[in-house]
């Protein structure tokens, strides 16, 4: 299996075990930080804002902080992210106990590890596909991505049993120990980059560039590669429409689950079928095919969702719920394989513009779609299952527009990234 030989490297082994464990702290973090909010204030619009809070600097870093992005370029510089999100985050149990609960120090919190968090993962995500051959670059895409999807499953169930013996303020001591060996990773990493620069064979695709490097902006990345403008549109407009799951637990009352143990049902069966369906995403050559495949995958989300509005009873819902995730790493390994075949800089580049892309739509969606869908969840699921089917149709038929224009102009642009 490709994974398994991707893991019998050691550089890729420490990195996708480091990074595993930090991100199960992160999906710990999330459970605990929404928990300790509800427990201190009651108050949905505070967890609320505590979520826009961490995703804002995501934003404002994607459009003004080139510069800055820029100097984190090398595995070196994620380190020193990490360890200063280790401080940030074993601050705020300390505080908590001698000085008693600060939502005010929770938000510095959340901004903080979101301003890291923006450093952070666009420049992960383009280092990785330089530790592995060109032809590989798929496979390691989809371990980086089974590692998240695992994540989101063994998170909050890990959580959950932590909290029979710790509070939710020491489960953040927790979080900044995974922050600990993630940066004592990537320090090693770094050093062994540096090591392997002077000892690779010509062409050989091993060594991790370090320092900072100049990165394109996003209307040069636009107008040079349209195709993947338009992927990236319907990245950030798939991801908004997402935001009616947050209504998920509605549509099951309405069908007479309510009730924490059918939610969760349905949350287990999506994480569940995403991690199944990896396997498939990050080996089959065919489901990367970029556009069609991506446009694909997203009209089919689309569909799920219409289905999901439709569904007459809740193991209808659950099981709907197992598609949806199984959908769910096609479009994520698909795109990010082709964004892999970039060279470095103007990966970093793209993939910042995503995330910029992705954290905006995503938080308008979860500001805007719970409140408008929550009266009528059926209707808002198909409303917005329609609405991303008619987005992947869209985005298909500009890129057939674009390549048909390509074909015609002389003299030819930049060509997009051949697939693997």
């Amino acid at each position: 299996m490709g994974y398994l030989r991707l893991l019998r490297g050691r550089r890729i082994l420490l990195l996708w075990v480091a990074q595993t464990v930090s991100v199960l702290g992160d999906r710990m973090y999330a459970l605990a930080v929404m928990w300790l909010v509800w427990e201190t204030t009651g108050s949905a619009a505070w967890m609320g804002l505590v979520a826009v809070t961490e995703s804002v600097p995501y934003v404002l870093l994607g459009l003004f902080g080139g510069r800055l992005l820029a100097r984190c370029g090398g595995l070196g510089s994620l380190a020193a992210v990490d360890a200063a999100r280790m401080v940030a985050v074993a601050v705020l149990p300390v505080v908590w106990a001698t000085r008693g609960p600060s939502l005010p120090l929770l938000l510095i919190v959340a901004a903080a590890l979101g301003v890291a968090g923006a450093l952070f993962d666009p420049t992960m995500g383009a280092l990785v596909p330089d530790m592995v051959p060109a032809d590989q670059v798929q496979q390691v895409t989809g371990l980086m991505d089974l590692m998240g999807r695992i994540a989101r499953i063994a998170g909050p169930a890990a959580a959950g049993v932590l909290l029979t013996v710790v509070t939710e303020v020491q489960l953040y001591l927790i979080d900044a120990a995974t922050f600990a060996v993630s940066a004592i990773a990537l320090a090693v990493l770094a050093v062994l980059a540096v090591l392997a620069r002077g000892t690779s064979s010509p062409g050989q695709k091993v060594s991790v560039p370090q320092g900072p490097r100049r990165r394109p902006r996003a209307r040069t990345l636009v107008r040079a590669r349209p195709v993947t403008g338009c992927m990236i549109g319907l990245h950030g407009g798939g991801q908004l429409l997402l935001g009616v799951m947050l209504v998920l637990p509605a549509l099951l009352a309405a069908r007479g689950g309510a009730g924490a143990q059918t939610y969760a049902a349905a949350v287990t069966a999506t994480g569940v079928g995403a991690v199944a369906a990896n396997t498939v995403a990050g080996h089959w050559r065919r489901s990367v095919v970029f556009p069609s495949a991506y446009c694909l995958a997203w009209g089919a989300y689309g569909l799920v969702l219409v289905a999901t509005g439709a569904a007459a009873a809740t193991w209808q819902i659950v099981a709907l719920s197992a598609v949806a995730g199984a959908v769910g790493p096609f479009a994520a390994v698909g795109l990010r394989t082709h964004l892999g075949g970039f060279e470095r800089d103007e990966r970093a580049a793209w993939m910042t513009l995503d995330q910029t892309a992705l954290r905006a739509a995503g938080t308008v969606g979860t500001l805007l779609l719970p409140v408008l869908a929550a009266r009528h969840p059926a209707a808002g699921f198909a409303a917005c299952g329609v609405g991303m089917i008619v987005v992947a149709v869209s985005a298909w038929g500009a890129t057939v527009a674009l390549r048909r224009r390509v074909v015609t102009a002389s003299p030819a642009p930049v060509a997009e990234p051949s697939q693997p």
